[in-house]
């Protein structure tokens, strides 16, 4: 089990985030409300080091602080796990030694708002190639082109994004970079109409030479795979294990509206409500079990990453627990709308919402193509940058 630690979130604020989670999916607008309390109440800056002003957290704890906001709003508690990824992922460089960092924490604790600028078209490996270009110009980078799935597009100040440097093509570099807002060249697209997590109000964000500072700059490192280093792999164990949380928490929070509904829930041909119906019993025992598989893979991952046992079947780990939280998750709600009888079907219905939010842990990175591209070579001992060769 993770270990215990004093909760960042209280009852009260949780339950106003809940109140306000399905008029913000009707409305496609971002949880602004939500924000502006969550920072207040400092869950921003939870990652942070207390000696740098904040909560301290580990990832081991702060998965606790993200799975139980998505208990109640998913799709804030997902958004706002892209400022805390990069946060924590600084914050772990930090307490290792490496300072190169240390500015972010420092910037978020003066209140900026870090985004993940990863997702590309065409790009299906975000944070190892990019379709971005990056050009080394005095004093810094510029960036030309598109970036979707932003997240917190209303309240960001510093971009978290990534280009590929191709100056010299025998070896193309990842520039990894942090882009102020305002920067000139840098303008938002209003694209955000999807089937879920639609409080996140992720719109494109287009790139045109926009220039960003040295001091900006995390790293710059080879292509693909063999750039992984701390940093790198830091940010995508804080955002994948912060994705599972999420999707797990929806699961669980199927769990609870659909046994809540079929305890009232009537039929002709019973004398007694539909959680006496064998059948139902039997749906109900699939969602449990497949819950218990679920979370305890999620903590040994945040356990493992926070107690330094990492080992270099690291990725391979990593992905694979992303991947069983979210597909575990969907056939957990898939479930519980049979269960429910065609009421889910009402957009009135909690459950049709959390479908459709589940539905879109489907689409981050990394998705089901990749996952089994990945597992696959490493356990066959092949780098994932190795590329098929026929004949």
């Amino acid at each position: 089990m993770p270990v215990a630690t004093k909760p960042v979130l209280t009852d009260a604020l949780l339950e106003r985030c809940r109140e306000r989670a399905p008029l913000y999916d009707r409305e496609n607008r971002f949880c602004q409300e939500d924000f502006d309390e969550l920072k207040a109440a400092r869950y921003l800056l939870m990652a942070v080091p207390k000696e740098l002003g904040g909560a301290g957290l580990t990832l081991e704890e702060a998965s606790l602080e993200t799975r139980r906001l998505a208990l109640y709003a998913p799709a804030t508690a997902l958004c706002i796990n892209m400022h805390n990824y990069w946060v924590g992922d600084a914050a772990d460089l930090w307490r290792s030694g490496d300072k190169s960092c240390e500015w972010i924490l420092k910037e978020a604790a003066a209140g900026e708002v870090f985004a993940a600028g990863h997702g590309e078209h065409g790009n299906d490996i975000p944070g190892l190639l990019s379709t971005t270009k990056a050009e080394r110009v005095d004093g810094g980078w510029r960036f030309t082109g598109r970036k979707s799935f932003g997240s917190l597009t209303p309240v960001w100040t510093r971009l978290g994004m990534h280009g590929m440097d191709t100056s010299d093509p025998a070896a193309p570099k990842i520039v990894h970079a942090f882009l102020p807002r305002g920067t000139k060249g840098c303008t938002i697209k209003e694209t955000w109409d999807v089937l879920g997590m639609r409080a996140t109000r992720s719109d494109d964000t287009i790139l045109e030479g926009a220039f960003v500072p040295d001091k900006y700059v995390a790293r710059v490192v080879p292509a693909g795979v063999a750039g992984v280093d701390a940093f790198i792999l830091g940010f995508f164990t804080w955002g994948l294990t912060g994705f599972a949380n999420v999707y797990y928490a929806i699961g669980m929070r199927t769990r609870e509206v659909i046994v809540e509904q079929l305890k009232t829930k009537t039929a002709i041909a019973l004398t007694r409500p539909m959680t006496y119906h064998p059948e139902i019993q039997h749906g109900i025992a699939e969602i449990s079990l497949e819950l218990e598989s679920i979370g305890p893979h999620v903590d040994a991952i945040a356990r493992d990453w926070s107690r330094g046992a990492v080992g270099p079947d690291w990725f391979l780990r990593l992905v694979a627990m992303k991947y069983h939280a979210v597909e575990g998750a969907f056939r957990v709600v898939d479930r519980a709308l049979d269960l429910s009888g065609g009421f889910g079907m009402f957009k009135k219905s909690e459950l049709e919402r959390l479908f459709r939010d589940c539905r879109a842990g489907r689409f981050h990175p990394a998705n089901s193509a990749l996952v089994h591209e990945i597992v696959g070579k490493l356990t066959l001992g092949i780098s994932p940058d190795e590329q098929p060769r026929w004949g």
